[in-house]
């Protein structure tokens, strides 16, 4: 068993020695061309890493915070962006009540059917209905945003995450580090005050962002103002607590079951070590009187 154990550390060593060997080699191409006014890799600016409720093993929603999120998404956001993924009756779980979310989604229309006529036709939300999207389909979506159709916003905070190279990703699997799409959300809505460097060329109907992972600019314009949205629990109205609300907020609609996840896997952690301690003792007790 020793020499196993140590074949394997030695395997382990091996891997990540190639590992760090192969990020070198691949640090010059990627770099190769590269300078501010015309940058070879993106984002241009690595995300900033914000601290969440939700960050760590133990980490939980804050559901006013998540509350305000879902404020900023309905008042800003939805008016490009589906969340086709989301049932308005999961807003029980950021502690809206049942009449709240009936009257919620009664707000929306939802274009159901077909009827007994075979019509199909116009009605208020219910609690079981998704959020609709704001166009009738894609071809509209995208015609009415400069030729690019806003993403559906239901699994954004896990899909926009940005890849953490050798050998930050060895310690994001034990510090539990999850929070990629987040600090993505929020840095590219924050950025879009930075300016240019000289001698870089934006494509004309786009907007500048060091943070946007697929170039230097953007069809999406500056979607957040300070006081463009009014909370009544007195956080501040500014585009960067406006901004940590919304990705809180997405992250939940990505991942709105990761507490009982959480939960989960620390009592399987309890019960395997139990387990393993129960198992321990009862080989003891049964080899006892075997000579080794």
């Amino acid at each position: 068993m020793k020499k196993i154990l140590v074949s394997l550390a030695a395997a382990g060593l091996v891997l990540a020695g190639a590992a760090a060997v192969i990020a070198q080699e691949q640090e010059p191409a990627k770099t190769e061309g590269h300078s501010e006014a015309n940058p070879t890799h993106f984002p241009i600016k690595e995300p900033k890493e914000m601290s969440w409720s939700f960050a760590g093993p133990f980490g939980t929603y804050d559901k006013a915070q998540l509350q305000r999120g879902f404020q900023v998404y309905k008042e800003v956001c939805s008016a490009c962006h589906s969340m086709h993924m989301v049932a308005f009756r999961t807003l029980e779980d950021l502690g809206y009540n049942e009449a709240q979310i009936k009257s919620l989604a009664a707000e929306y229309t939802i274009h159901d059917g077909p009827n007994d006529d075979g019509d199909m036709f116009d009605r208020p939300g219910k609690p079981s209905d998704y959020f609709p999207s704001p166009f009738p389909n894609e071809q509209a979506a995208a015609a009415g945003n400069g030729g690019a159709a806003p993403p559906d916003m239901s699994l954004l905070a896990k899909a926009r995450g940005i890849e953490r190279g050798f050998p930050q990703f060895i310690f994001d699997i034990f510090t539990q580090y999850a929070e990629s799409g987040p600090d993505y959300i929020h840095s590219l809505l924050t950025g879009y005050d930075e300016q240019p460097p000289a001698g870089m060329v934006i494509p004309e109907g786009t907007h500048y962002n060091p943070y946007f992972n697929a170039g230097v600019s953007l069809k999406m314009p500056k979607p957040l103002s300070d006081d463009q949205v009014t909370y009544s629990d007195g956080s501040p109205q500014t585009v960067e607590q406006y901004s940590r609300d919304v990705s809180a907020f997405l992250m939940w609609a990505a991942e709105p079951h990761m507490e009982d996840r959480k939960k989960t896997g620390f009592r399987v952690v309890i019960f395997m070590l139990l387990f393993g301690g129960l198992m321990y003792l009862t080989k003891r007790k049964v080899w006892a009187d075997v000579a080794h």
